[in-house]
């Protein structure tokens, strides 16, 4: 990473804390598949994303600590993702294996007292005075819940992770209604996106998310960096929809898609980071031809699945669209926040 942050001095005796490097890659992906395990009674731990995060260009963006115990053992991780102005993304794991005591308690609270610090540091970069600090917790996870209350966030929102799966009879999926067309993104020659496709997947996506849950404006090269760093990132997953309004063929839907490491089976999915519709063009299928666009997509590539998350009070109702469409719940994430104010904020 560029910026070697100011490490956690409150943590037990004889315990460590250094900021991660290649050499802890194998412990942190082990400390994640435990907690998840735990926490949500199953894995799937991205090898490429933690190793982006630690050590590739996902390290640019964030601030990191790892915290070993006395004989040596990674006990903790720390991180401080400066996602865009405004949006600091703390995320604070703990071995699972260490139970509920006093002493993990104390390292739990000493890590988002850390984290606090960072997100400070950070705005004061940017230039700014107030900031979103953003986590958030499986919803079965009592123990990580009780942290972020105790650190001062607030349980705001709820999220169904959901999984379709992809099978032959998908080939017979209809294409858009008249007047609705969905095309990839234009690209260059050398495989690289036309920018003025990007920058309208961008304003389109910003438009139809504008009454939407915590909604925020997000600058184009920091949506653009931040899809970049995902190791499941292609351009060729990107989609625009586009719709014709009073004789005039206008942008009305945009599609971001990524994809997923392979499961078990050794098979690869994918994954719709973001569906947005228009205003102007809902109640027209939009969004109905992307999904059928990614899922005839997934088909040809072969893959098994197309993953989404979904605000479980969508203002859309999209859950019942996706529901409709074959995708089924998986499991469900909360998201918990603080919003701070530097010039009064007291930690």
């Amino acid at each position: 990473m560029t910026h070697a942050p100011e490490l956690p001095a409150d943590v037990p005796d004889g315990w460590t804390t250094t900021v991660p490097g290649s050499h802890d890659l194998p412990e942190l992906v082990a400390l994640l598949a435990a907690h998840q395990r735990v926490a949500n009674g199953s894995s799937s731990v991205d090898e490429d994303s933690v190793a982006t995060n630690v050590v590739g260009p996902g390290s640019w963006t964030r601030r990191q600590v790892v915290v070993r115990d006395g004989a040596g053992d990674l006990a903790a991780w720390a991180t401080v993702y400066d996602r865009a102005s405004g949006r600091t993304v703390v995320e604070v794991t703990v071995r699972p294996d260490r139970g509920d005591d006093e002493v993990v308690d104390t390292l739990a609270a000493s890590l988002f007292s850390w984290a606090y610090g960072q997100a400070c540091e950070v705005a004061r970069t940017r230039g700014i005075r107030q900031t979103q600090l953003d986590s958030g917790a499986y919803s079965r996870d009592e123990r990580q819940r009780r942290w972020l209350a105790n650190a001062g966030y607030d349980r705001t929102r709820t999220w169904w992770q959901m999984s379709r799966p992809v099978t032959a009879a998908d080939h017979g999926l209809p294409g858009p209604r008249e007047g609705v067309t969905v095309r990839p993104v234009a690209r260059h020659d050398d495989g690289l996106p036309v920018a003025a496709d990007l920058q309208t997947v961008h304003q389109v996506l910003e438009e139809s998310f504008a009454d939407h849950f915590n909604s925020y404006r997000e600058s184009f090269p920091e949506f653009v960096q931040r899809l970049r760093e995902d190791p499941g990132h292609r351009w060729d997953h990107w989609w625009l929809a586009e719709v014709e309004l009073d004789g005039e063929v206008l942008p009305g839907g945009a599609l971001v898609g990524s994809v997923l490491p392979p499961e078990a089976s050794g098979v690869a999915g994918s994954y719709i980071d973001y569906i947005g519709v228009h205003r102007r063009s809902r109640g027209r299928g939009v969004a109905k031809a992307l999904l059928h666009t990614v899922i005839r997509d997934a088909l040809e590539r072969g893959r098994n699945r197309v993953g989404l998350e979904v605000d479980a009070d969508s203002p859309t109702g999209a859950e019942g669209l996706y529901t409709s469409m074959g995708w089924v719940t998986s499991y469900t994430t909360e998201s918990w926040h603080r919003d701070v104010d530097f010039d009064s904020d007291v930690q």
